[in-house]
């Protein structure tokens, strides 16, 4: 059985990865914001917007513990999700985590130029993207370095994650 829950900041490249690393491996892929979105009967943004932070992160968490997971899975989890309660030690204790890392400035272009505009991020731009992405690293970093594997999000393949976390094609 393996479990590979994939953390970092939004942006990053997580459900991207996870789909790539899927379609790789023929393990089962789940997205933790389309379940949280399920569950909550609205979107991400909607909940955010209705109930708050704090609310939010109790369903995320909650989503993450209660979720059925196959046998063989790719997670994709929330850029907050290893920050908050003991969800850290839980993707840990249940799989491995792989934080996949990247610069303030390429998380800022990846999300000036993203489709969907996230709510954390909602109105700001340029300096003050990258800012507040510096602080927000900053703030996460003892939590998205507890993974059990740290992968640079530029030179990353889904080859080179199937060697880093050992799983192999069915």
């Amino acid at each position: 059985m393996s479990r590979i829950f994939l953390i970092g900041f939004m942006g990053c490249g997580k459900t991207t990865w996870g789909k790539k690393l899927s379609a790789a491996t023929g393990y089962a892929f789940i997205d933790l914001d389309n379940a949280l979105e399920a569950e909550a009967g609205m979107s991400v943004a909607e909940y955010f917007a209705a109930h708050g932070e704090e609310a939010f992160r109790k369903l995320e968490s909650k989503v993450l513990k209660e979720t059925e997971y196959p046998e063989d899975v790719i997670v994709s989890t929330g850029g907050g999700l290893p920050c908050f309660f003991d969800n850290m030690v839980w993707m840990n204790s249940h799989g491995q985590s792989l934080y996949i890392k990247h610069s303030p400035k390429t998380l800022a272009d990846r999300l000036e130029n993203a489709r969907v505009k996230r709510p954390l991020v909602q109105g700001k731009s340029g300096d003050e993207l990258v800012n507040f992405i510096s602080q927000k690293l900053a703030e996460r970093k003892m939590y998205y370095e507890q993974a059990t594997h740290i992968v640079n999000g530029i030179t990353i393949s889904a080859e080179g994650l199937m060697e880093v976390t050992g799983i192999k094609a069915k």
